[in-house]
Protein backbone atom coordinates (compact mmCIF):
# COMPACT_ATOMS: atom_id res chain seq x y z
CA UNK A 1 0.00 0.00 0.00
CA UNK A 2 1.28 3.35 -0.59
CA UNK A 3 0.30 6.73 0.52
CA UNK A 4 -0.67 9.48 -2.06
CA UNK A 5 -1.25 13.27 -1.08
CA UNK A 6 -3.56 15.50 -3.35
CA UNK A 7 -3.42 18.66 -3.62
CA UNK A 8 -6.11 20.98 -5.00
CA UNK A 9 -6.93 24.73 -5.09
CA UNK A 10 -10.18 25.42 -3.44
CA UNK A 11 -12.59 25.50 -6.65
CA UNK A 12 -15.10 23.08 -7.79
CA UNK A 13 -13.61 23.05 -11.10
CA UNK A 14 -10.24 22.19 -9.99
CA UNK A 15 -11.34 19.72 -6.88
CA UNK A 16 -14.54 17.35 -8.35
CA UNK A 17 -12.31 16.40 -11.65
CA UNK A 18 -9.99 14.64 -8.43
CA UNK A 19 -12.59 12.86 -6.55
CA UNK A 20 -13.32 9.69 -8.34
CA UNK A 21 -9.42 9.25 -8.77
CA UNK A 22 -9.21 9.54 -5.37
CA UNK A 23 -12.01 7.12 -4.55
CA UNK A 24 -10.32 5.01 -7.36
CA UNK A 25 -7.16 4.47 -5.46
CA UNK A 26 -8.86 4.32 -2.05
CA UNK A 27 -10.71 1.77 -3.97
CA UNK A 28 -7.09 -0.74 -4.74
CA UNK A 29 -5.92 0.03 -1.11
CA UNK A 30 -3.96 2.93 -1.44
CA UNK A 31 -4.03 5.24 2.05
CA UNK A 32 -5.12 8.73 0.03
CA UNK A 33 -4.83 11.71 1.84
CA UNK A 34 -6.47 14.96 0.38
CA UNK A 35 -6.00 18.89 1.50
CA UNK A 36 -9.00 20.46 1.31
CA UNK A 37 -10.84 23.25 2.72
CA UNK A 38 -13.75 23.11 4.98
CA UNK A 39 -16.17 24.06 2.10
CA UNK A 40 -15.02 20.78 0.10
CA UNK A 41 -14.98 18.44 2.75
CA UNK A 42 -17.70 16.32 2.54
CA UNK A 43 -17.10 15.89 -1.30
CA UNK A 44 -13.66 14.63 -0.67
CA UNK A 45 -14.92 12.55 2.45
CA UNK A 46 -17.21 10.25 -0.19
CA UNK A 47 -13.98 9.44 -1.55
CA UNK A 48 -12.79 8.05 1.31
CA UNK A 49 -9.61 10.09 1.12
CA UNK A 50 -8.30 10.79 5.10
CA UNK A 51 -8.96 14.99 5.17
CA UNK A 52 -6.38 17.31 5.73
CA UNK A 53 -7.86 20.25 6.74
CA UNK A 54 -6.83 23.93 5.92
CA UNK A 55 -7.70 26.89 5.35
CA UNK A 56 -7.67 29.18 2.12
CA UNK A 57 -7.08 32.93 1.73
CA UNK A 58 -9.31 32.93 -0.62
CA UNK A 59 -12.53 32.09 1.15
CA UNK A 60 -14.88 34.22 2.93
CA UNK A 61 -13.59 37.26 1.07
CA UNK A 62 -16.24 39.86 -0.47
CA UNK A 63 -13.65 42.36 -1.28
CA UNK A 64 -11.72 40.65 -4.16
CA UNK A 65 -12.59 39.93 -7.37
CA UNK A 66 -12.37 37.01 -9.21
CA UNK A 67 -9.77 37.56 -11.94
CA UNK A 68 -9.75 37.24 -15.75
CA UNK A 69 -6.67 35.24 -16.81
CA UNK A 70 -5.75 37.69 -19.39
CA UNK A 71 -4.41 41.13 -19.98
CA UNK A 72 -3.60 42.91 -16.99
CA UNK A 73 -5.74 41.07 -14.58
CA UNK A 74 -3.17 37.97 -15.29
CA UNK A 75 -0.98 39.66 -13.41
CA UNK A 76 -3.57 39.89 -10.41
CA UNK A 77 -4.58 36.65 -10.45
CA UNK A 78 -0.50 35.56 -10.28
CA UNK A 79 -0.23 37.77 -7.00
CA UNK A 80 -3.40 35.50 -5.45
CA UNK A 81 -1.86 32.41 -6.39
CA UNK A 82 1.08 33.06 -4.80
CA UNK A 83 -0.37 34.66 -1.69
CA UNK A 84 -2.44 31.54 -1.45
CA UNK A 85 0.60 29.05 -2.15
CA UNK A 86 2.39 30.37 0.85
CA UNK A 87 -0.87 30.01 3.03
CA UNK A 88 -0.77 26.41 2.11
CA UNK A 89 3.02 25.94 2.38
CA UNK A 90 2.79 27.46 5.92
CA UNK A 91 0.08 24.40 6.84
CA UNK A 92 1.42 21.38 4.97
CA UNK A 93 4.45 18.99 4.97
CA UNK A 94 4.75 18.52 8.34
CA UNK A 95 5.04 14.10 9.19
CA UNK A 96 6.35 11.59 6.60
CA UNK A 97 6.20 12.04 3.11
CA UNK A 98 3.95 10.49 0.87
CA UNK A 99 5.32 8.11 -2.03
CA UNK A 100 3.64 10.22 -4.48
CA UNK A 101 2.12 13.76 -4.86
CA UNK A 102 -1.24 13.94 -7.78
CA UNK A 103 -1.95 18.04 -7.83
CA UNK A 104 -4.10 20.28 -9.86
CA UNK A 105 -1.57 21.58 -12.74
CA UNK A 106 -3.27 25.30 -13.48
CA UNK A 107 -3.33 26.25 -10.32
CA UNK A 108 -1.76 24.30 -7.29
CA UNK A 109 1.80 25.51 -7.41
CA UNK A 110 2.15 23.88 -3.71
CA UNK A 111 1.50 21.14 -4.69
CA UNK A 112 4.94 21.43 -7.20
CA UNK A 113 6.65 22.75 -4.44
CA UNK A 114 6.02 20.14 -1.61
CA UNK A 115 6.84 17.35 -4.58
CA UNK A 116 10.28 19.01 -5.14
CA UNK A 117 10.91 19.14 -1.18
CA UNK A 118 9.79 15.88 -0.73
CA UNK A 119 11.66 14.35 -3.80
CA UNK A 120 8.79 12.31 -4.72
CA UNK A 121 7.23 11.89 -8.08
CA UNK A 122 4.41 13.98 -9.04
CA UNK A 123 1.13 13.57 -11.07
CA UNK A 124 -0.44 16.68 -12.21
CA UNK A 125 -4.39 16.99 -13.10
CA UNK A 126 -5.42 19.31 -15.75
CA UNK A 127 -9.06 19.77 -15.87
CA UNK A 128 -8.66 22.36 -18.76
CA UNK A 129 -7.44 22.75 -22.29
CA UNK A 130 -3.83 22.13 -22.04
CA UNK A 131 -0.86 24.14 -24.03
CA UNK A 132 2.33 23.32 -26.34
CA UNK A 133 4.33 24.75 -29.25
CA UNK A 134 1.68 23.95 -31.16
CA UNK A 135 -1.59 25.04 -29.56
CA UNK A 136 -1.62 27.72 -26.57
CA UNK A 137 -3.82 29.62 -25.18
CA UNK A 138 -1.94 32.27 -24.75
CA UNK A 139 -2.04 33.12 -28.63
CA UNK A 140 -5.68 33.28 -28.70
CA UNK A 141 -7.19 33.31 -25.27
CA UNK A 142 -5.20 35.02 -22.66
CA UNK A 143 -2.77 37.47 -23.94
CA UNK A 144 -1.16 39.69 -21.80
CA UNK A 145 2.35 42.34 -22.37
CA UNK A 146 4.64 40.80 -20.44
CA UNK A 147 6.06 44.54 -20.56
CA UNK A 148 3.68 45.64 -18.05
CA UNK A 149 5.11 47.29 -14.88
CA UNK A 150 2.22 45.26 -12.47
CA UNK A 151 3.40 42.03 -14.27
CA UNK A 152 7.49 42.35 -14.18
CA UNK A 153 6.67 43.24 -10.52
CA UNK A 154 4.72 40.29 -10.41
CA UNK A 155 7.88 37.86 -11.64
CA UNK A 156 10.23 39.30 -9.46
CA UNK A 157 8.04 38.35 -6.68
CA UNK A 158 7.44 34.84 -7.63
CA UNK A 159 11.12 34.28 -9.01
CA UNK A 160 12.44 35.53 -5.54
CA UNK A 161 9.59 32.66 -3.74
CA UNK A 162 11.20 29.99 -6.11
CA UNK A 163 14.79 30.97 -5.63
CA UNK A 164 14.17 30.50 -2.02
CA UNK A 165 12.94 26.90 -2.75
CA UNK A 166 15.98 25.99 -5.08
CA UNK A 167 13.96 26.70 -8.33
CA UNK A 168 15.68 29.01 -10.84
CA UNK A 169 13.85 28.38 -14.03
CA UNK A 170 10.37 30.16 -13.92
CA UNK A 171 9.59 28.89 -17.43
CA UNK A 172 9.65 25.41 -16.20
CA UNK A 173 8.05 25.55 -12.98
CA UNK A 174 4.99 27.17 -14.37
CA UNK A 175 4.82 24.39 -17.26
CA UNK A 176 5.25 21.88 -14.55
CA UNK A 177 8.52 20.49 -16.03
CA UNK A 178 8.92 18.88 -12.89
CA UNK A 179 5.83 16.20 -13.03
CA UNK A 180 6.35 12.92 -13.72
CA UNK A 181 3.02 12.74 -15.87
CA UNK A 182 0.26 14.98 -16.78
CA UNK A 183 -3.02 13.51 -16.55
CA UNK A 184 -5.96 15.84 -18.80
CA UNK A 185 -9.32 14.80 -17.67
CA UNK A 186 -10.44 15.88 -21.27
CA UNK A 187 -10.36 13.28 -24.20
CA UNK A 188 -7.73 14.14 -27.26
CA UNK A 189 -10.25 14.22 -29.75
CA UNK A 190 -11.85 17.74 -28.06
CA UNK A 191 -7.85 19.12 -27.11
CA UNK A 192 -6.61 21.52 -29.65
CA UNK A 193 -3.93 20.04 -32.07
CA UNK A 194 -4.29 17.32 -29.36
CA UNK A 195 -1.86 14.43 -31.73
CA UNK A 196 0.91 16.56 -30.77
CA UNK A 197 1.14 16.26 -27.08
CA UNK A 198 3.86 13.69 -26.35
CA UNK A 199 3.34 10.63 -24.00
CA UNK A 200 4.06 12.44 -20.65
CA UNK A 201 0.17 13.80 -21.28
CA UNK A 202 -2.33 10.98 -20.59
CA UNK A 203 -5.38 12.66 -22.10
CA UNK A 204 -7.74 9.89 -19.90
CA UNK A 205 -10.85 11.84 -19.95
CA UNK A 206 -12.96 12.76 -17.18
CA UNK A 207 -14.10 10.57 -14.27
CA UNK A 208 -17.76 11.77 -12.65
CA UNK A 209 -18.22 10.85 -9.23
CA UNK A 210 -21.46 10.11 -7.61
CA UNK A 211 -21.72 13.16 -5.68
CA UNK A 212 -24.20 12.66 -3.35
CA UNK A 213 -23.88 15.79 -0.93
CA UNK A 214 -25.89 17.50 -3.83
CA UNK A 215 -28.60 15.46 -3.44
CA UNK A 216 -30.89 13.83 -6.42
CA UNK A 217 -33.25 15.29 -9.12
CA UNK A 218 -36.50 14.28 -10.95
CA UNK A 219 -38.43 16.02 -13.48
CA UNK A 220 -41.91 17.24 -12.15
CA UNK A 221 -43.46 15.98 -15.65
CA UNK A 222 -43.19 14.96 -19.17
CA UNK A 223 -41.71 18.45 -20.67
CA UNK A 224 -38.36 18.30 -22.22
CA UNK A 225 -35.76 19.63 -19.37
CA UNK A 226 -33.40 22.75 -19.72
CA UNK A 227 -30.37 23.31 -17.33
CA UNK A 228 -28.89 26.49 -17.16
CA UNK A 229 -25.73 27.65 -14.99
CA UNK A 230 -22.67 29.82 -15.30
CA UNK A 231 -20.56 27.71 -12.71
CA UNK A 232 -19.26 28.97 -9.67
CA UNK A 233 -17.12 31.49 -9.94
CA UNK A 234 -17.87 34.15 -12.89
CA UNK A 235 -21.58 33.83 -12.44
CA UNK A 236 -22.67 37.32 -11.11
CA UNK A 237 -24.83 37.61 -13.81
CA UNK A 238 -28.21 39.06 -12.51
CA UNK A 239 -29.12 40.12 -16.07
CA UNK A 240 -28.30 36.59 -17.48
CA UNK A 241 -30.25 35.52 -15.32
CA UNK A 242 -33.49 37.52 -15.94
CA UNK A 243 -33.26 36.89 -20.28
CA UNK A 244 -33.39 32.97 -18.80
CA UNK A 245 -36.87 33.65 -16.70
CA UNK A 246 -38.32 35.98 -19.68
CA UNK A 247 -36.84 33.80 -22.74
CA UNK A 248 -38.57 30.99 -20.52
CA UNK A 249 -41.53 31.97 -19.68
CA UNK A 250 -44.89 29.74 -21.33
CA UNK A 251 -42.23 27.54 -23.13
CA UNK A 252 -43.18 23.85 -22.89
CA UNK A 253 -39.74 23.25 -21.08
CA UNK A 254 -38.63 22.52 -17.55
CA UNK A 255 -36.28 25.00 -17.04
CA UNK A 256 -33.67 24.21 -13.75
CA UNK A 257 -31.54 27.63 -13.26
CA UNK A 258 -28.81 27.79 -10.69
CA UNK A 259 -27.97 31.39 -9.88
CA UNK A 260 -25.20 30.96 -7.06
CA UNK A 261 -25.15 32.97 -4.32
CA UNK A 262 -26.95 36.12 -5.72
CA UNK A 263 -29.74 37.72 -4.25
CA UNK A 264 -33.09 36.11 -5.74
CA UNK A 265 -34.83 38.72 -5.06
CA UNK A 266 -33.40 40.61 -8.14
CA UNK A 267 -34.56 38.26 -10.22
CA UNK A 268 -38.49 39.68 -10.36
CA UNK A 269 -41.06 37.29 -11.14
CA UNK A 270 -40.31 33.49 -11.80
CA UNK A 271 -42.21 31.86 -14.76
CA UNK A 272 -43.89 28.11 -13.14
CA UNK A 273 -41.83 26.34 -15.47
CA UNK A 274 -38.79 27.52 -14.05
CA UNK A 275 -37.19 26.24 -10.71
CA UNK A 276 -34.29 28.19 -9.17
CA UNK A 277 -31.67 26.91 -7.46
CA UNK A 278 -28.13 28.21 -5.85
CA UNK A 279 -26.15 25.39 -7.21
CA UNK A 280 -28.20 22.89 -8.81
CA UNK A 281 -27.40 18.76 -8.80
CA UNK A 282 -25.47 19.19 -11.74
CA UNK A 283 -25.26 15.60 -12.67
CA UNK A 284 -28.47 14.38 -11.46
CA UNK A 285 -30.22 17.08 -13.76
CA UNK A 286 -27.78 16.47 -16.73
CA UNK A 287 -29.51 12.87 -16.93
CA UNK A 288 -32.44 13.92 -17.86
CA UNK A 289 -31.51 17.60 -19.85
CA UNK A 290 -32.21 18.21 -23.31
CA UNK A 291 -29.94 21.09 -23.66
CA UNK A 292 -27.75 22.76 -20.97
CA UNK A 293 -27.11 25.92 -21.43
CA UNK A 294 -23.92 26.46 -19.63
CA UNK A 295 -20.61 28.98 -18.71
CA UNK A 296 -18.53 26.64 -20.69
CA UNK A 297 -16.28 25.68 -18.11
CA UNK A 298 -14.69 22.42 -18.78
CA UNK A 299 -16.07 20.25 -15.95
CA UNK A 300 -19.66 21.70 -17.51
CA UNK A 301 -18.81 20.61 -20.66
CA UNK A 302 -17.21 17.12 -19.79
CA UNK A 303 -20.11 16.66 -18.15
CA UNK A 304 -22.51 17.72 -20.68
CA UNK A 305 -20.65 15.10 -23.29
CA UNK A 306 -20.52 12.28 -21.22
CA UNK A 307 -24.36 12.65 -20.62
CA UNK A 308 -24.83 13.35 -24.31
CA UNK A 309 -26.39 16.95 -23.96
CA UNK A 310 -25.97 19.73 -26.80
CA UNK A 311 -25.14 23.27 -25.57
CA UNK A 312 -25.88 26.33 -25.85
CA UNK A 313 -22.14 27.89 -24.86
CA UNK A 314 -22.76 31.36 -23.05
CA UNK A 315 -18.97 31.98 -22.32
CA UNK A 316 -17.78 34.56 -19.24
CA UNK A 317 -13.76 34.47 -19.55
CA UNK A 318 -10.71 33.37 -21.67
CA UNK A 319 -10.81 29.89 -20.94
CA UNK A 320 -14.14 29.17 -21.44
CA UNK A 321 -14.33 30.64 -24.42
CA UNK A 322 -11.63 27.98 -25.82
CA UNK A 323 -13.81 25.86 -24.76
CA UNK A 324 -16.98 27.62 -26.51
CA UNK A 325 -15.33 27.84 -29.70
CA UNK A 326 -14.15 23.62 -29.43
CA UNK A 327 -17.65 22.97 -28.84
CA UNK A 328 -18.79 24.65 -32.01
CA UNK A 329 -15.98 23.73 -34.17
CA UNK A 330 -16.93 19.95 -33.11
CA UNK A 331 -20.27 20.48 -33.85
CA UNK A 332 -21.72 19.92 -30.31
CA UNK A 333 -23.48 22.82 -29.99
CA UNK A 334 -23.81 26.27 -30.43
CA UNK A 335 -22.21 29.13 -28.81
CA UNK A 336 -23.74 32.96 -28.15
CA UNK A 337 -21.24 35.86 -26.88
CA UNK A 338 -23.06 37.79 -23.81
CA UNK A 339 -23.94 40.78 -26.51
CA UNK A 340 -25.93 38.23 -28.68
CA UNK A 341 -28.11 37.54 -25.72
CA UNK A 342 -31.91 38.43 -25.78
CA UNK A 343 -34.67 36.04 -24.67
CA UNK A 344 -35.58 35.50 -28.40
CA UNK A 345 -31.83 34.50 -29.46
CA UNK A 346 -31.10 32.30 -26.31
CA UNK A 347 -34.36 30.42 -27.00
CA UNK A 348 -33.65 30.38 -30.25
CA UNK A 349 -30.19 28.17 -29.97
CA UNK A 350 -32.24 26.45 -27.18
CA UNK A 351 -34.46 24.99 -29.80
CA UNK A 352 -31.97 24.52 -32.69
CA UNK A 353 -29.38 22.42 -30.63
CA UNK A 354 -32.27 20.52 -28.92
CA UNK A 355 -33.46 19.59 -32.53
CA UNK A 356 -30.39 19.48 -34.46
CA UNK A 357 -29.72 15.33 -35.50
CA UNK A 358 -26.32 16.23 -36.50
CA UNK A 359 -25.39 17.39 -33.30
CA UNK A 360 -26.95 14.18 -31.95
CA UNK A 361 -24.41 12.08 -33.95
CA UNK A 362 -21.16 14.49 -33.21
CA UNK A 363 -22.20 13.73 -29.38
CA UNK A 364 -22.17 10.27 -30.09
CA UNK A 365 -18.99 10.24 -31.21
CA UNK A 366 -17.29 12.53 -28.69
CA UNK A 367 -18.70 10.12 -26.10
CA UNK A 368 -17.45 6.99 -27.45
CA UNK A 369 -13.97 8.76 -27.57
CA UNK A 370 -14.37 9.72 -24.20
CA UNK A 371 -15.14 5.79 -23.33
CA UNK A 372 -11.92 5.04 -25.43
CA UNK A 373 -9.65 7.49 -23.50
CA UNK A 374 -10.09 4.86 -20.24
CA UNK A 375 -11.58 7.82 -17.31
CA UNK A 376 -10.70 7.45 -14.11
CA UNK A 377 -9.33 3.60 -14.16
CA UNK A 378 -7.00 3.85 -16.97
CA UNK A 379 -5.65 7.36 -14.49
CA UNK A 380 -5.58 4.90 -11.80
CA UNK A 381 -3.53 2.86 -13.46
CA UNK A 382 -0.86 5.47 -14.65
CA UNK A 383 -0.09 6.58 -10.79
CA UNK A 384 0.33 2.66 -10.21
CA UNK A 385 2.59 2.43 -12.79
CA UNK A 386 4.52 5.55 -11.48
CA UNK A 387 4.28 3.88 -7.52
CA UNK A 388 5.81 0.58 -9.31
CA UNK A 389 9.04 2.65 -10.25
CA UNK A 390 9.90 3.66 -6.95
Amino acid sequence: MATVAFFAPAASGHVNPTLALAAELVRRGHRVTYATTTAYAERVAETGAEIVPVTSTWEGRDDVKVPQMHGGEFARAMGLLLDETRAMLSQLGEGPPPDLVVHDGPMCWWGRVLAGRWRVPSVETWPNLVSNAHWSMATKYTTFNPLNPRFLLMAVRLGRFLRAEGTRDMQAFMRGDGATLRLVTLPRAFQYAGETFTDRYAFVGPGLSERAYQGGWEPSGNLPVALVSLGTAYNDRPDFYRTVLRAAADRPWQVVLAVGELDRKTLGPVPPNVEVHRHAPQLAVLRHARVFVTHAGMGSTMESLHFQVPMVAVPQMAEQRANADRVAELGLGAVLAPGEITPKTLWRAVEEVAGDERVRERLAWMRQEMADAGGTPAAADAVEEILARR
